[in-house]
């Protein structure tokens, strides 16, 4: 992978997508060759100089006990109240942050209410855009959410990414078109790697999986 691309990582449920994902950010740690960053073997570097780097954007949604603008601020805890509403209106979360009656200071119940599913991966987002990281894992995590909550998501991933390296565990067939390249996973290991065009042209597993999960689903999705 090179500086500013994006992968896209596809395959059936169990395949061991996520499982590359942790092993990215060391929440598991490599028993068998190398992941490198920059040329750097990432098992010689402090876990939280290596995860400086990386921002996540994962499909289970999480915010902290506190207000929206400090689990925005998060991100970057030097910025100030500007920079975390000018982060906030880059995912799109400052309109809907401004019509609560607490505004940036309202505080997420444990319900998930308030504010919705949709709106909390929005408020990540916006958490993600003020620590400008050089790497982002995203999980597209629109299952649970309303179709425009959708759209404002799928927006600010597509800002997010721009001129970033990054690694997309991907659901949509969108999203995994505008990779650069696509690695094709199958219990626990890489068994495909290219772009759409030339996967589909392959007739191999991407070919197969998008046959099975695009054309019978119809819909937008070919990996679960």
């Amino acid at each position: 992978m090179r500086p500013g691309e994006t992968v896209a990582l596809v395959g059936p449920t169990g395949a061991g997508k996520t499982t590359l994902v942790n092993l990215l950010l060391r929440f598991y740690e490599i028993t068998g060759g190398r992941i490198t960053l920059d040329h750097a073997d990432i098992s010689r570097l402090a876990r939280a100089e290596l995860r400086g780097h990386i921002g996540m954007v994962l499909q289970d949604v999480w915010l902290f006990e506190g207000s929206l603008a400090d689990n925005i601020g998060y991100g970057n805890r030097n910025a100030d109240r500007n920079g975390i509403v000018r982060a906030a209106r880059e995912a799109h979360a400052d309109r809907f942050i401004r019509t609560l009656p607490e505004g940036y200071g309202t505080v997420p119940d444990d319900g998930g209410a308030n504010p919705s599913a949709g709106e909390r991966q929005l408020v990540t987002l916006a958490r993600a855009f003020l620590a400008r990281p050089a790497i982002l894992v995203l999980d597209e995590a629109t299952s649970s959410v309303d179709t425009r909550t959708e759209l404002l998501v799928q927006r600010a991933m597509t800002s997010l990414r721009a001129g970033r390296t990054s690694c997309v565990v991907a659901h949509r067939l969108s999203m995994i078109r505008e990779a650069d390249a696509i690695l094709v996973m199958d219990s626990g290991r890489i068994v495909e790697q290219g772009s759409h065009e030339r996967l589909i042209a392959a007739g191999g597993a991407y070919a197969r999986l998008h046959g099975a999960r695009f054309a019978d689903a119809g819909d937008d999705s070919v990996a679960s």
